[in-house]
């Protein structure tokens, strides 16, 4: 036992010493200069600014613009993550750093405004925008920082990645590469706080309860946290009820909980704050980066690179997608998730092969990108990079596998005439999004085990036989539903889930993990991907609906992209449900107001998934042959 602490004490010195010599060396290497930059409307933006104290080249910027700080403040406090993460790399290639708090955020002037619209058609200085904001600071900065080369980066992960589609956006011809990171892209059909016009209650309330509190002037004082009376969030949620409770909490100060509530469909307030307006002609080298399991944006990415794809088709774009969570690619190894295990570390893989090499080339004119594909792709299941020449790939074809009798899953049709399976939606009782009891929305969600799932009642599961070869899907996954519902609306909930064989356990020689003690991976239920649909968004989310009591419709909507292969002795399952709480907020099932409407409204609901001849419900499978 002697040994054993004898030794822990010397591995902790060893560490601790690494740690303060990077410290030390980015202090020796390194000086801090903090500015505030006036934009063309006058309003000044801090700054914090670190450059090479070696003079003998010419150096390269790279800018991160934030809400979220650029603390600590003042010239002799540096940033822990320039020695902590993979940004050390950056120092080490001699970049100048920058980080930027954005507009009416900590010690910047002026007034903030989430997801600030893109303005095309700026005529006046007073017309301004987050790409504008951005063209000022970095034309300053080249103008005003000694020995830069001329060449600006971008990048930066979530609430950065929008202002990184920004910065692609400014025009400014320093700036030749950007990488939008988990990009903010789009709040209400696909990003964070809505999935296809579901309110994502969770995340929303979590988030805004403390990002939202407003800032009268420039300070260092962050805001203060939101206080729960039980850390059981099923608990919370379920017992502070409808929406409008939650607004009663928030109060009146925090303006975009405000317009979450007023703008309960999409319209044009909603449209001008999509990241994907103006992404015309864009002339950096782009490198869009995402991960497959991103419980926070698995839509941004795909959907940013494929606007770019379709409106500026000359633009040097790129994507990479690989098994992680949100802004997994630069923390931790990226070797696992939750209970699955991938068999490499993907995120070292990805900083030291792709985005590093990815600035060095379009801001240093170092090495090449000869190896570099159009997408970079990790394949779950398999376990595999793929490097492809499109996204989705051109051999993929979309296949539908049709729901049939006996909780099945085939590639044909049910032969039944009149065949469907029910349940039984109740708001009171939701399906909670995992079986364990949390204080927090985890980010392992997104490859737990959903066997807790397939027995409940209110939860119908339909799986294939045991696959004789690998299934590979690659690309949107649809969902085409045939339903009649008992009441006038309801959401829908798809679970796309890869289950393992009896018996399964991973061969550690190939698969480490640092847990001590390990899930049982024997008929492990995957998902690999789940979504919600809220209903009177079916045909229109401009226009809701109401549903007809009992009178079959189609609900066909889409999930965020899939990168994964079942493998030979797996089975794909599909799971079908109406509540996934609390990421989502409850549908009362009635067509009233969700945002506004009573406790009382709640009522409940029995769907029907109709998988007959005639009416056969089905996934739309991307299948890469």
């Amino acid at each position: 036992m002697r040994h054993i602490i004898i030794f822990c004490l010397i591995s902790i010195h060893f560490f601790t010493t690494a740690q303060s010599v990077n410290e030390q060396w980015v202090r020796d290497n390194y000086t801090k200069k903090e500015y505030t930059i006036a934009m063309r409307d006058g309003v000044k933006l801090f700054t914090a600014v670190y450059a090479p104290k070696d003079n003998k080249e010419k150096h390269p910027f790279l800018m991160i613009r934030t809400p979220y700080s650029c603390a600590p403040y003042g010239e002799d406090k540096f940033q822990s993550r320039l020695w902590n993460f993979h940004w050390r790399e950056y120092l080490k290639e001699g970049y100048i750093i920058v980080i930027q708090d954005v507009r009416g955020r900590w010690m910047s002037e002026g007034t903030f405004m989430d997801v600030r619209p893109f303005n095309p058609n700026k005529k006046t200085k007073k017309d301004i925008d987050e790409a504008s904001d951005t063209y000022d600071a970095v034309d300053w900065l080249v103008k005003n920082i000694p020995n830069n080369n001329g060449n600006v980066g971008v990048f930066g992960t979530s609430y950065p990645g929008f202002y990184s589609t920004m910065a692609a956006l400014s025009g400014h011809p320093a700036i030749k590469a950007v990488s939008p990171q988990a990009p903010v892209t789009e709040w209400f059909k696909g990003d964070d706080f809505h999935h296809n016009g579901a309110f994502m209650l969770c995340d929303a309330f979590n988030f805004y309860s403390g990002f939202g509190q407003p800032r009268p002037k420039p300070t260092t004082v962050g805001p203060k946290e939101f206080k729960h009376y039980t850390n059981d969030i099923y608990k919370y949620y379920l017992e502070v009820g409808a929406i409008k409770n939650f607004s009663k909490l928030m109060g009146d100060s925090i303006l975009f909980w405000n317009d979450l509530m007023n703008h309960p469909n999409y319209d044009d307030w909603w449209k001008v704050r999509d990241a994907r307006v103006g992404c015309k002609n864009i002339k950096p080298a782009m490198l869009t980066v995402g991960g497959l399991f991103d419980a926070e944006d698995c839509y941004g990415a795909w959907r940013l690179y494929e606007a770019i794809e379709k409106q500026s088709p000359t633009t040097n774009n790129k994507i990479v997608m690989g098994p992680w969570f949100h802004g997994g690619w630069s923390k931790g190894d990226g070797s696992f998730l939750g209970n699955v295990r991938f068999g490499s570390k993907t995120s070292n893989y990805f900083q030291e092969n792709i985005e590093i090499p990815f600035f060095n080339y379009h801001l240093k004119g170092k090495g090449n990108l000869d190896n570099l594909p159009e997408a970079s792709i990790f394949f779950t299941g398999e376990n595999k990079w793929k490097s492809l020449a499109a996204w989705p790939p051109k051999e993929m074809t979309p296949t539908p596998i049709y729901f049939n009798d006996n909780a099945s899953l085939s590639f044909n049709k049910s032969n039944s005439q009149n065949s469907s399976t029910s349940y039984v939606s109740d708001p009171s009782k939701p399906v909670p999004f995992t079986e364990d009891v949390l204080d927090g929305r985890t980010r392992e969600y997104m490859t737990d085990d959903q066997r807790f799932a397939s027995r409940r009642p209110d939860v119908i599961t339909f799986k294939t036989a045991v696959l004789e070869n690998d299934l590979t899907l690659a690309g949107t996954v649809i969902a085409d539903l045939k339903v009649a519902i008992s009441t006038t609306d309801a959401d829908f909930v798809i679970k796309v889930i890869d289950v393992f064989p009896d018996g399964f356990v991973y061969d550690t020689l190939v698969y480490t993990s640092d847990k001590e003690n390990e899930y049982l991976m024997d008929g492990y239920e995957m998902l690999v991907r789940g979504e919600i649909m809220r209903g009177r968004y079916r045909n229109s989310f401009e226009k809701p609906e109401a549903f007809e009591p009992n009178k079959m419709t189609t609900v066909k909507f889409e999930l965020p992209d899939i990168a994964h292969t079942f493998k030979k002795g797996h089975r794909l399952m599909i799971q079908v449900q109406s509540t996934w709480f609390p990421l989502a907020d409850r549908n009362p099932q009635q067509f009233v107001d969700i945002y506004h409407c009573e406790d009382k409204d709640f009522i409940k609901s029995e769907i029907k998934l109709f998988h007959d001849a005639t009416n056969a419900s089905n996934i739309i499978l991307p299948i890469l042959k």
